[in-house]
C-alpha cells in the first residue's frame, strides 16, 4: 500500500507555520515560503518531499528488521507518540529524556533489567513478607523507574534510529545519538537546526493536528504487512 500524503492535509493540519520570525534559525530558510504576521511559513512543497522522503526510509528500515525509538516528551506530543510507538512495538520516550540514555547504554540497561527483576518477585509474590512500609517503598521504585524506563524495556541495544517530535525541544537526544552514530529523523521547526539531523521534515511541531499526521503515517508505514507473507 503507498503511503501519501497531500499539501491539502498538511495545510489543514496547520504544518505549514513556523514561529516567530525573531525566533529563526536562518539554516531552515530553504524551507521557508514566506512570513505571515510576524509568523514564518514553511514551504509546504518542500515539507511534503521530505515527509514522503523519511517515510520511505522507515518503510526501509522495517524490512530490514531496524530498531527505531522514538522520542516526544512535548504535551502535545507525548499521548500519540506513545499510542502508535506501542502499536508497532517500538520502544520510546515520552518523558524527560534521561542524560546518558545513548551514551551511558549500559547503566541504563541495568536500570532497566533491576526494573523488569523488580516487577518479577512482585508478581512472583517474593515481597509478601515485607512490612508495608517496605512494600510502599518499592512500588515507589517501581513507579518511578517504570515512567523514566517503561517505554524502553524492549531496547537490547543501540537503536538504529531516533524519530523526534521536536528536535530542538530534545537537543539532548539528537546530541547524544550523533555522538554514538545512530541516525536521526524528526519534525524540524523554523527554530531548529536541520544540518544536525539525519532526516529533517520541516514543518509545525507544536499544533496537534500536524503531530498527529505524521504519527499516522508512521504508523501507517510500520504496520504495512511485508508482500510473500500468506493470507489465511
Amino acid at each position: 500500500m503507498a503511503i501519501n500524503v497531500t499539501l491539502e492535509e498538511l495545510l489543514e493540519a496547520g504544518a505549514h507555520f513556523g514561529h516567530q520570525v525573531k525566533r529563526w534559525n536562518p539554516k531552515m530558510s530553504p524551507f521557508i515560503y514566506g512570513k505571515q504576521d510576524g509568523v514564518h511559513v514553511f514551504d509546504l512543497v518542500k515539507t511534503r518531499e521530505a515527509l514522503l522522503a523519511a517515510l520511505e526510509v522507515l518503510k526501509d528500515y522495517k524490512k530490514q528488521g531496524k530498531v527505531v525509538l522514538f522520542v516526544g516528551t512535548k504535551n502535545q506530543a507525548r499521548e500519540i507518540v506513545k499510542k502508535v510507538a506501542e502499536e508497532v512495538g517500538c520502544p520510546y520516550v515520552v518523558e524527560r529524556w534521561l542524560g546518558g540514555t545513548l551514551t551511558n547504554f549500559e547503566q541504563i540497561r541495568r536500570t532497566v533489567r533491576r526494573l523488569q527483576d523488580l516487577k518479577k518477585k512482585v508478581t512472583g509474590g517474593e515481597f509478601e513478607n515485607y512490612t508495608k512500609k517496605e512494600k510502599l517503598g518499592i512500588a515507589q521504585d517501581i513507579d518511578k523507574m517504570q515512567r523514566s524506563f517503561g517505554g524502553i524495556t524492549s531496547l537490547e541495544k543501540l537503536p538504529d534510529l531516533l524519530f523526534i517530535i521536536d528536535t530542538h525541544k530534545e537537543n539532548t537526544a539528537v546530541r547524544e545519538a550523533n555522538y554514538v552514530g545512530v541516525k536521526t529523523m524528526g519534525i524540524v521547526d523554523s527554530n531548529s537546526d536541520p544540518e544536525i539531523i539525519t532526516w529533517p521534515i520541516p514543518m509545525n511541531d507544536d499544533s496537534n493536528k500536524s503531530i498527529e499526521l505524521v504519527m499516522e503515517l508512521v504508523r501507517q508505514v510500520l504496520t504495512v504487512k511485508s508482500k510473500g507473507k500468506s493470507k489465511k
